[in-house]
């Protein structure tokens, strides 16, 4: 990975900026970073100098992200401290920002600029104990619902019998477009010839040998029999 563009250099406060949001839908999107680029900038503007950018897109359970780490030794070889957004963007864990504090990085959180050392241990410790509580509660609430008899996951179930129910009707739809010489040759040829005749899956792909083995098998109830052959295997 090619080392990061590094922008100034001088005797004002020198600070790195490190993002990060949670899925690759936000960080493509630039929900949540456009926010945290505000926060940052707008700090940075009054306070000193911006020499780097690192940016994950991973979950703040994991403390050994690249960007991370790599934004924390720019930040030790540069004399440098770490600026971010919100202090969960950096770590939800009380026990590794204590590390870092304690190795002498500063860090520094946009949203509360003034804050000391000592306050983000304290910041970060009610903020833990709250997801801690925010779990128990959740975990409760989940127990006393199924003790009940509420049937969890019903949702997930519905559409589950809702897409079963639309793959059943396609299979049948299928099968009737093929005739029955088509419906004697191997998966492989019923594949090429679907593809062809440029008919799609129910999800509007292309068809593969398993792909028609699983249409066909879900129509009839069980799978047609075959001797595997090599062009049958997907690759």
């Amino acid at each position: 990975m090619a080392a990061p563009t590094i922008w100034f250099e001088g005797t004002v406060t020198k600070f790195i900026a490190y993002f990060r949001v949670s899925t690759e839908r936000q960080g493509k999107s630039g929900l949540g970073l456009a926010a945290q680029h505000r926060k940052i900038s707008d700090f940075v503007t009054r306070a000193g100098t911006l020499i780097a950018e690192f940016c994950d897109v991973q979950s703040g359970k994991d403390d050994s992200r690249i960007e991370l780490q790599r934004a924390i030794q720019l930040a030790r070889r540069e004399n440098a401290k770490i600026v971010i957004a919100r202090l969960d963007r950096f770590s939800r864990r009380v026990s590794f920002i204590a590390s870092i504090l304690d190795q002498g990085i500063g860090l520094v959180c946009a949203e509360m600029p003034n804050a000391t050392d000592f306050q983000l241990h304290i910041f970060a410790a009610l903020a833990q104990e709250e997801r801690r509580l925010i779990s128990e509660r959740t975990k409760a609430a989940l127990a006393e619902a199924k003790r009940r008899g509420k049937i969890l996951g019903l949702n997930g179930q519905y559409l589950a019998a809702k897409n079963r129910k639309a793959a059943d009707e396609f299979a049948s739809q299928l099968r009737a477009k093929l005739d029955a010489d088509v419906l004697r040759r191997s998966y492989s040829e019923i594949a090429r010839h679907l593809n062809d005749a440029g008919i799609t899956t129910v999800t509007g792909r292309k068809f593969y040998p398993q792909t028609v083995k699983n249409y066909l098998s879900r129509e009839t109830g069980e799978a047609r029999p075959s001797v595997p052959r090599p062009s049958d295997q997907l690759g």
